[in-house]
């Protein structure tokens, strides 16, 4: 890439290797990525350093993390280096089987379970060199696609930032999960025998009630919840071992019929969960970008509402 003119401004090769050095969070990893040596690598490091006016990355144990100045600028040093790149390219020449970049989506452990082995065979023929990270949502809410942390959330979409952009792809249920032989499933499930089992509960923040319960409430009904965990995975492994009763979203049926579990229509009248899609607005014309949107699209809008 071209180089500024010394005094007033940053060499264009170095915020392509700042864009690198904070993908890989790694001296050796990006030097790989690069074709350079690690002491290259490291001398550029150092420039970046100097031109930022701050470490950009720092020692923590083993391992590098970006600084909070680097984490606030990563998401636009991305998008810059791809308009560059997309700009040289042409128009309508970007290849995807050339582009080498990671990224990174946000959403329940189950979607990356359910819909993870079809997306990575996709990157496989279509796009070799995009790498897919899968980030689980946290207890803590943050600003992450505004960050740049993620590029892209799955999942029910609460989000209120304005300059999010939102794209619906499905209307969802909450299904009944149990193992085979659960003495629930045996004759007819009334409102009353669901509300008497054990329940185990799924939140990334604890919380032992949620919509069913209030579901439950307007019948004069309370069910007993025996615990919580984080992840729909880990609760469906607790399931297939005890004679607890947990709930799975329908886009989670993959996963819940490769463990051999059962699922069942809940008998109460829950509000049906927009399964959506989320990203900023600085990736709409980046092509890798679009090719994963295009892929989440086939994959979750393909397989439907699920019926238990």
């Amino acid at each position: 890439m071209a180089r500024s003119e010394p005094g007033r401004g940053l060499d264009l090769n170095l915020l392509l290797a700042l864009d690198v050095l904070l993908d890989e969070e790694s001296v050796s990893g990006a030097a790989r990525r690069m074709h350079l040596s690690e002491p290259a690598m490291s001398r550029a490091l150092g420039r970046i350093r100097k031109a930022l006016g701050d470490p950009v990355l720092v020692r923590a144990g083993r391992r590098m993390v970006p600084t909070p100045h680097a984490l606030a600028v990563r998401a636009e040093v991305s998008a810059v280096v791809e308009r560059a790149r997309a700009l040289f390219a042409g128009p309508g020449a970007t290849d995807l089987r050339t582009v080498s970049r990671t990224l990174t989506v946000l959403g329940h452990d189950a979607i990356a379970a359910a819909y993870g082995p079809a997306l990575f065979a996709r990157a496989a023929a279509e796009a070799p060199g995009v790498r897919i990270r899968f980030l689980g949502e946290s207890h803590v809410d943050a600003p992450l696609l505004r960050e740049g942390t993620a590029d892209l959330e799955l999942g029910v979409i609460d989000t209120v930032a304005p300059e999010v952009r939102v794209e619906r792809l499905r209307d969802d249920r909450m299904l009944g999960v149990a193992r085979p032989g659960h003495p629930l499933l045996q004759g007819e499930l009334t409102p009353e025998r669901f509300a008497a089992a054990d329940h185990i509960t799924v939140s990334r923040k604890g919380r032992l009630k949620g919509p069913l319960d209030t579901a439950f409430a307007e019948l004069g009904l309370a069910r007993r919840v025996v615990g919580s965990v984080g992840t729909f995975p880990s609760s469906f492994f607790l399931l297939l071992r005890t004679d607890l009763v947990g709930l799975a979203v329908s886009w989670a049926r993959p996963l819940t019929d490769t463990l051999g579990l059962v699922t069942f229509d809940i008998p109460l009248d829950l509000p049906e969960l927009e399964l959506g899609m989320a990203w900023h607005p600085r990736h709409d014309a980046d092509p890798a970008h679009a090719w994963l949107r295009g892929c989440v699209r086939d994959l979750l809008c393909e397989s439907g509402p699920a019926r238990a």
